[in-house]
């Protein structure tokens, strides 16, 4: 397993590390959203992500419902597709604002 890891690459702009997973998603990591105040446009990078499963997913999705309380725009780049099946075998690829498209690596929601 590798940990999960949420590293600022510069001002609004966080890569996501590890594994996107059940097992490396702790409490702290659910209570941690700070990250997401940063600024007014977050962008998160998973592309050093290297495991994910729904529970990445739900971790994500929490993210954008928290971005779009505070009414922060979130873009998602390089979703492993690994993520893209799990979201489409969910439902999940086109409602709200999650939306996930394969011919994109780049996928602006307004939360």
């Amino acid at each position: 397993m590798n940990k999960l890891q949420i590293l600022e690459r510069e001002k609004g702009v966080f890569v996501i590390e590890g594994d996107l997973t059940f097992a490396a998603i702790d409490k702290d990591t659910l209570k941690s959203l700070d990250f997401l105040t940063a600024s007014k446009t977050i962008t998160l990078d998973l592309s050093q992500v290297v495991v994910t499963d729904s529970a990445g997913l739900a971790l994500i999705i929490e993210w954008l419902k928290y971005a779009r309380n505070k009414r922060i725009q979130i873009r998602v780049k390089n979703i492993p597709e690994q993520l893209r099946k799990i979201a489409k075998l969910s439902g999940l690829d086109k409602i709200g604002a999650l939306v996930i498209n394969a011919d994109s690596d780049s996928n602006p929601t307004t939360a």
